[in-house]
Formats: C-alpha cells, sequence, structure tokens
C-alpha cells in the first residue's frame, strides 16, 4: 500500500502493515511518516498498525492475512553472511574484514536460514534499513560452496559458476569461523593460565610449594619467599657455580644481596656476617651460619641483628 493510498482514506483508519524494527516512527517512501501513540509492539517484526489523518499510528497486534505489506522503495538480492547481505557489485573483492565494515545488516531475517542461500531485501524509504523479504532462486553453485565451506577448503576456484558476491560470502563465513575457533583458543589459553596461576599462588604459599615453582620460576619463588620475612624481591641472577642464584632485595629501606640454592632456597652466602664470636658456647669460633638459613628466614635475622646495631653487611647490592 503506497502513502497516496493512505491519504485517500484520510477522513477513517486505515491499517499498514509495517516492518518494525524500533522507534515511534513509521516511514514510507515519498517523506510521508506516523508517529506511533500508545504502546509498542512486543519486538521487532511486521506488525498492523492502524492510522490516522493526523499522522497518528497506534500498534494493532498481529496482522491479518488479508492486510498487504507496506510497498518497498527500493530492493536487493544477493547473499547473507550472517546478518551482512552481500550482492555482486564492486564490493564484493573486498577483503572478509573489510566487507564486514561494508557489507549492510539485514534486519527481520527468519530463524533457521542455511548459509549460502540467496535472499532479497528491500528498503522502505531513503534512509531506511533492509529489511527481509523472501528467498530468491539459487544460481546454481550455492550447495557445492557449502559443500566447500564444510570441508574446510580454502577456496573455491574449482567450483563453475561462482558469482564474486558467493565467492565474497564464501571467503567472509570462513575468515569469520576462523576467527571465531582462534577467539575461542584465545579464551582456553586464558582460562588455563588462570587455572595455572591460581595453582601457582596456592604453592607459594607453602615452603615446599615455593621450592617446587623455584624449579620453574625462580622469580616468582624467591618473591614469595621473601615475603614471608617482610623483604621486597627486587632482581637474581644466575653465577657460574651451578645451583646458584644471587638475589637482590629491599629491607626496610636498605638494598641486600645474597646468593642461595636455585632449587631449596637455601642461603649459601647471606651478604652479613654471622660467623661465631669468642665466648659463643653453641659453636665454634669462626663457624659460618649463613647456610641454615633460607630466603624466608634471612630478612628476619638481618632485622635482629639491625635492633641490636651488630649488622655488619659484606655484599652491597
Amino acid at each position: 500500500m503506497t502513502w497516496r493510498e493512505l491519504l485517500t482514506q484520510a477522513s477513517e483508519r486505515a491499517a499498514l502493515l509495517y516492518p518494525w524494527t524500533g522507534g515511534r516512527e513509521l516511514r514510507v517512501s515519498g517523506g510521508r511518516r506516523w508517529t506511533i501513540d500508545g504502546k509498542l509492539p512486543p519486538e521487532h517484526g511486521w506488525w498492523a498498525f492502524s492510522l490516522t489523518s493526523r499522522r497518528r499510528a497506534t500498534f494493532q497486534g498481529l496482522p491479518a492475512s488479508e492486510l498487504a505489506p507496506v510497498e518497498c522503495q527500493s530492493e536487493v538480492a544477493g547473499w547473507l553472511a550472517g546478518d551482512r547481505l552481500v550482492s555482486d557489485g564492486p564490493g564484493a573483492g573486498h577483503s572478509a574484514p573489510e566487507l564486514v565494515r561494508r557489507a549492510e545488516r539485514v534486519r527481520l531475517i527468519p530463524r533457521g536460514l542455511d548459509r549460502f542461500q540467496r535472499v532479497r531485501a528491500g528498503r522502505f524509504h531513503d534512509e531506511g534499513q533492509l529489511v527481509f523479504l523472501e528467498l530468491e532462486m539459487p544460481l546454481g553453485p550455492e550447495q557445492a560452496v557449502l559443500d566447500a565451506y564444510l570441508e574446510r577448503a580454502r577456496c573455491i576456484d574449482h567450483v563453475p559458476g561462482v558469482t564474486p558476491g558467493l565467492a565474497a560470502v564464501f571467503r567472509l563465513e570462513t575468515w569469520r569461523r576462523d576467527e571465531a575457533e582462534r577467539k575461542r583458543r584465545k579464551q582456553a589459553e586464558r582460562l588455563a593460565q588462570e587455572a595455572r596461576r591460581r595453582e601457582i599462588v596456592q604453592l607459594l604459599g607453602d615452603g615446599a610449594g615455593r621450592r617446587f615453582i623455584a624449579r620453574v620460576d625462580f622469580g616468582a619463588a624467591a618473591r614469595a619467599a621473601l615475603a614471608v620475612g617482610g623483604a621486597e624481591y627486587l632482581d637474581h641472577r644466575h653465577t657460574e657455580v651451578a645451583g646458584e642464584v644471587v638475589v637482590r632485595f629491599r629491607l626496610n629501606g636498605s638494598r641486600f644481596e645474597c646468593t642461595c640454592d636455585a632449587l631449596t632456597l637455601q642461603i649459601r652466602d647471606s651478604g652479613i656476617c654471622l660467623h661465631a664470636e669468642w665466648g659463643d658456647e653453641d659453636f665454634d669460633y669462626g663457624t659460618s651460619g649463613d647456610t641454615w638459613l633460607t630466603l624466608e628466614s634471612l630478612p628476619g635475622v638481618i632485622q635482629d641483628a639491625e635492633r641490636q646495631d651488630r649488622l655488619v653487611i659484606f655484599r652491597h647490592a
């Protein structure tokens, strides 16, 4: 039904079958428009509206079978890639990402359409969106293109009769599938890494766990071990001695350096004076206490020595 036909019924209420996709305005070719009063349709679709000569419209509900749809201003045929329409034209040679940006969205597509089906869509006014109208007769190669897609073929050069538009839709569908799979793999990797991170955090709270982690990530193990004694890990490096690591850390505003075993976190050289003195009844004079310490306990010993004003630093970080 055209707007001119509607105007001939100005003195009475007319009915219009319209593809509603949101908003409170109905527009048709020629610039005619109506404002919807009252409630709106529950969802996007073809709905019946009653019209008045004052350019007001009212939602009526499901359309009667004899009600004719509003007349299209223009129509276009092509193939759907998701909800995007690709036709045979100059844009068919673009890459898949460019096609996504350029291909126009089609509204009110019925559920259950298979890939590579040729369709017809229409526009009902100059600025209107494309709306699905009906299936078109296939050109012939659509089933072969679908078979190639299902077999994960990378091209369809072997399929005769493929038009530029259909070839473009194949590229687009293949690219979208590849992108979806890439995102799924990335998400799975992220979830696996997150699970591993939680596992590592749990292990770092335990001494045995820290030593287990030191085999694969010494820095993480050293950081957690030093944190037990209130120290801040700064850096580490391996030495020429097998299994030995130099660790730098900060404690109470000062930087320290020590060496430890790369696997057990046992201190080899604390970097401070830890030798027995004359009068020490528990140890012989000159006995080194470095190896009795670990990265967890060394910060506490340094703090005790500072409180007693007996701290002597041999290694400066």
